[in-house]
């Protein structure tokens, strides 16, 4: 019975809904060429290989809180990519991906039945899910004016966004931070598309960043996941990093629930955030395949809006998006519908750059055709 009324408050699976339109790609003579879901499709790093098989002979526990070894590799990767100075290795916790933290993130801090779990209009689904599943109350909001006196306890912010690609700027950060700890809600920024900005005007920043939190990390939560920088989807390799007394919270709760990153994960791990060379080779992979889609998206009559960052584009030509994603099938071409992603989603599509060359390359073809 309660496993039922878990499953009551959860909206029905999204994905579930695409199957008759892959039906429809699939009957091209050259087979569908799938942009809708972002899944990496290129190798895992030999560096990151290597270090996975020399960790395998892993008879006992490994520890919840990270080995110090990956503790450390954390550090020094905010401090190297990200400009963030000094963070402590305390204040840094392994996560089995990042979309776990993202579903229980309101369980682990307590929330409940009366309380607010705030997150973008237009925003991956799971931030809504995580509220649901604690009993919590989801908003969709992007002005926190709107919000009034409600009892906000958690608020998230994804930057580069998931469709959208859209980068938050400093100022616009600094101001969420100062709105979120006059009222003691926790600010937790997923960032895991961090390392794949394209545009010189939109550099996504941290919020753990000096110039945004003012050297604090107080009330402040930074998710960041290998899935995409890395090609390690399949690891389930991530992170949470900030405020040390959130992270100890957090880590008790899963010391009792069991929820540990296995050694042989840990390690890759390691390999992983020490490498920046394999990360900028599949980056560079990503901007070839974008540049590819964005002309053929163009030439086709559609618009790629915001899309400064991350795996995706955000692209329109002005209908209701179930419409696009119905003519793109008809051609072949398979990508997610906006209407995923909330209400303010409806005219849009995501299109993902996770597809082999070839495939990116016909996609193109029958775009343009």
């Amino acid at each position: 019975m309660a496993a039922s009324g878990v499953a009551a408050r959860l909206p029905d699976f999204p994905w579930d809904l695409l199957a008759p339109h892959a039906a429809i790609a699939d009957r091209h003579p050259d087979g569908a060429v799938d942009l809708s879901v972002g899944t990496p499709v290129d190798p895992t790093p030999d560096v990151v290989r290597s270090a996975l098989s020399a960790a395998a002979d892993a008879p006992g526990y490994p520890q919840t809180a990270g080995s110090p070894e990956l503790r450390r590799a954390v550090v020094s990767w905010f401090a190297r990519r990200r400009g963030v100075p000094g963070l402590d290795p305390a204040a840094v916790l392994p996560t089995i991906g990042s979309k776990e933290m993202v579903a229980w993130l309101p369980t682990l801090l307590g929330l409940g039945t009366g309380d607010v779990v705030v997150h973008p209009e237009i925003a991956y689904p799971t931030y809504d899910v995580g509220a649901r599943l604690a009993g919590a109350t989801p908003v969709a909001a992007d002005g926190l004016t709107s919000l009034g006196p409600a009892p906000v306890r958690l608020l998230w912010l994804n930057s580069p966004s998931n469709p959208t690609g859209r980068v938050l700027p400093v100022d616009h950060l600094r101001k969420v931070v100062a709105w979120a700890r006059e009222r003691g809600a926790v600010l937790a920024s997923d960032e895991c598309y961090a390392e794949l900005g394209w545009a010189a005007h939109a550099p996504p920043v941290s919020l753990l960043h000096p110039d945004v939190c003012g050297g604090s990390h107080e009330g402040l939560l930074v998710l960041y996941s290998l899935s995409k920088q890395s090609n390690l989807a399949g690891y389930r390799a991530a992170f949470v990093a900030g405020d040390p007394a959130l992270v100890a919270s957090l880590l008790q709760v899963r010391k009792h629930a069991g929820m540990i990153m296995p050694a042989p994960v840990q390690a890759a791990m390691v390999a992983a955030l020490g490498d920046d060379a394999h990360v900028a080779e599949q980056r560079e992979r990503y901007a070839v395949r974008r540049a590819v889609l964005v002309d053929a998206f163009a030439a086709a009559g559609f618009r790629v809006e915001q899309s400064d960052a991350g795996l995706y584009l955000w692209v329109t030509r002005d209908q209701n998006c179930w419409d696009t994603v119905a003519d793109l099938a008809a051609r072949g071409v398979l990508v997610a519908p906006g209407a995923f992603y909330g209400p303010a989603g409806v005219r849009h599509v995501r299109v993902a750059l996770t597809a082999p060359d070839e495939r990116v390359a016909a996609a193109a073809e029958r775009l343009t055709a």
